[in-house]
């Protein structure tokens, strides 16, 4: 967003964001109203997780007014159904379901337990919190962003960057190919770290350059 806006942060209610995911703690949409006072869509194929953020937007009035929730009927849908036919999204972001089966879940945290202690174990206790859908998905990171890339063609003009967290750095060669498939006008990859951790964030967008600034015109500085 800032690199977008020749190094200016927009804020305020010129910007909404779709947090694809968003979980029961809807924790990436407070923190954007906080920081930011940006209005964020949360989507969540998981009714539970949609009934939970809600109620966490119900206690808190300085959000109720700028998140709003939405349930993804359709597990194999992504953006459809949750973006409406003349809405205009600022970005989308998204933290994919790392493992592709429970069984990846844990050989990976077995994997983990060993270069941390050197010790093997059989029947690892999975080492993070969270509802398996937002954990698991058939094909895992790889499949869900592939799905994610594809569909996103379909709402090209209805979104300036979309994005997505990107875990596994072997997947990258396979989404830019898919970017490219698709023809994409700019991608840009963000590196992250923690600690001994790295992982990194990609984004794209379908907007010319032309058309990039008349959506910042019009939408973050039409006064």
């Amino acid at each position: 967003m800032t690199e977008g806006n020749i190094g200016d942060l927009p804020v305020g209610n010129a910007v909404t964001c779709l947090d694809i995911g968003v979980g029961a703690n809807c924790i990436y949409p407070i923190i954007g109203v906080t920081e930011y006072d940006w209005n964020f869509i949360g989507s969540d194929i998981d009714p539970k997780s949609i009934a939970s953020a809600q109620r966490i937007i119900d206690a808190n009035a300085s959000l109720a007014l700028k998140i709003e929730c939405r349930l993804q009927e359709s597990p194999t849908a992504i953006f459809r159904d949750v973006i409406k036919e003349e809405e205009k999204i600022d970005f989308t972001m998204c933290n994919p379901p790392f493992h592709a089966s429970m069984e990846d879940a844990q050989k990976g945290t077995r994997r983990k337990i060993k270069n941390l202690s050197g010790k093997k174990v059989k029947k690892p206790e999975l080492n993070f919190a969270g509802i398996s859908n937002e954990l698991i998905c058939e094909g895992g990171e790889h499949q869900f962003i592939q799905d994610m890339i594809g569909e996103s063609k379909s709402f090209s003009t209805n979104c300036y960057w979309f994005s997505t967290l990107v875990s596994k750095q072997s997947n990258l060669k396979g989404i830019y190919k898919a970017l490219n498939k698709i023809s994409v006008q700019q991608v840009k990859t963000i590196p992250m770290g923690t600690g001994n951790k790295s992982s990194r964030i990609v984004a794209w967008s379908f907007l010319s350059i032309e058309e990039q600034k008349e959506w910042r015109t019009t939408r973050w500085y039409k006064n």
